[in-house]
Formats: C-alpha cells, sequence, structure tokens
C-alpha cells in the first residue's frame, strides 16, 4: 500500500486511467473485428461503411497513446488494401 498522499493519488490516477486505455482499446478491437467480419463475408457496402470509422478509432488511438503509429498506418494499409480488392 502507498505510505505518502502523493502516491495515493498516484494510484487513483492510474486505476482511472487504466479504465479508460481499457475502454478504447476494446472499441478498437471490437471496431476492427466488425470489419473484419465483413471483409470474410464478402460484402462490399458493409465493408465500405465500417471503413471510414475504423480509420478514424484508428487515428484516435494513436492520438491517446494507445498503439503506436506505425502499428496504425499497417492496420490502416491492410484493411483498406483488403476492402478495395473486394470492390
Amino acid at each position: 500500500m502507498a505510505n505518502h498522499k502523493s502516491a495515493v493519488k498516484r494510484v487513483r490516477q492510474n486505476e482511472k486511467r487504466n479504465e479508460i486505455n481499457r475502454s478504447n482499446r476494446s472499441k478498437l478491437r471490437t471496431q476492427i473485428k466488425k470489419l473484419r467480419t465483413a471483409l470474410a463475408g464478402t460484402d462490399k457496402t458493409q465493408s465500405s461503411e465500417l471503413l471510414n470509422p475504423t480509420v478514424s478509432l484508428i487515428d484516435k488511438a494513436v492520438n491517446k497513446g494507445l498503439i503506436h503509429k506505425n502499428t496504425a498506418a499497417r492496420h490502416k494499409s491492410r484493411l483498406t488494401k483488403h476492402v478495395g480488392n473486394l470492390a
């Protein structure tokens, strides 16, 4: 257990930040899975509709520090390529 006031506060902040990060990471993974499911079902219209919100969530995750910018670029590139191949 933390002994100093500042350490107790830091524990509280870490718990709050951890919950926010978990929520954001979960939203990101869910959105990517939805798009991949649409791609697996070869549904052109749904894949095209899901691409923009997914790319947006990936960019937001980079800004929040959830994922590295190169990881985000790789995800966006591959997903966009797969959607393009359907069309």
